[in-house]
């Protein structure tokens, strides 16, 4: 795959992302780069080879699910600055 000039500023479009024409020279010679590895990575051998789920030994770290015990509404709106409802307040971050 050819990483060339249009493909880093569609790449920069699309990440909202805006470099000096250096830079943009730099992180083009970066994705040459970083292309020519998975390529390189493509040509190796896998017959025989079973994909792994896992790169270490354990398959679940993860702490067992628990019923634990939870506060009331009551409990959970006492320091709210709305106490008017039965909810949380916040300010609006959305316009229309």
């Amino acid at each position: 795959m050819e990483v060339t000039a249009a493909l880093t500023d569609h790449l920069a479009h699309l990440s909202r992302l805006h470099f000096s024409e250096e830079e943009k020279g730099e992180i083009q010679k970066d994705l040459e780069k970083m292309v020519a590895f998975v390529e390189t990575l493509s040509q190796v051998d896998t017959t025989g080879i079973e994909p792994l789920m896992h790169i270490g030994q354990f398959a679940n770290v993860l702490r067992a699910d628990e019923i634990q015990g939870s506060i009331s509404q009551e409990q959970a709106l006492q320091n709210a600055a709305g106490t008017g409802t039965s909810f949380f307040q916040v300010p609006k971050v959305i316009r229309k």
